[in-house]
């Protein structure tokens, strides 16, 4: 789980974070303010099955697709990259097109995220 971009806003990376925790997952949050390249650092140090990126600032056109760039570069096409925050209708579709898995926004349950979780990584 991580916090990218200039977002200083951790509550709900912290509450999912926990959720998933509580359901038996191992969890490593990064922090805030990390770019692209860190995300995808810490999840090839920590040989992750998902990354889960909370935006709230804006900058979602613009991390995402960069994480993603990553991910294809270092070989981790196995790995799920989720998402969550405030991301217009518009925008969550794109981003799905490009490779983003999910997207949670306000509302999403803690139940929905690790079912979905656990629904996919059983496929990989």
């Amino acid at each position: 789980m991580a916090k990218a971009g200039l977002d200083g806003h951790d509550r709900g990376v912290k509450v999912i974070a926990r959720a998933l925790r509580d359901a038996g997952m191992e969890v490593i949050y990064t922090g805030l303010h990390n770019t692209p390249e860190q995300v995808v650092r810490a999840a090839l140090q920590e040989d992750v099955d998902v990354i889960g990126v909370s935006i709230l600032s804006g900058a979602h056109m613009t991390i995402f697709p960069r994480i993603l760039e990553l991910m294809k570069e270092y070989g981790m096409e196995d790995v799920l990259l989720i998402g969550g925050g405030i991301i217009p209708d518009d925008d969550k579709q794109k981003l799905k097109e490009m490779g983003v898995r999910e997207i949670f926004g306000p509302g999403a349950s803690t139940e929905e995220i690790v079912e979905f979780i656990r629904r996919e990584a059983k496929k990989k």
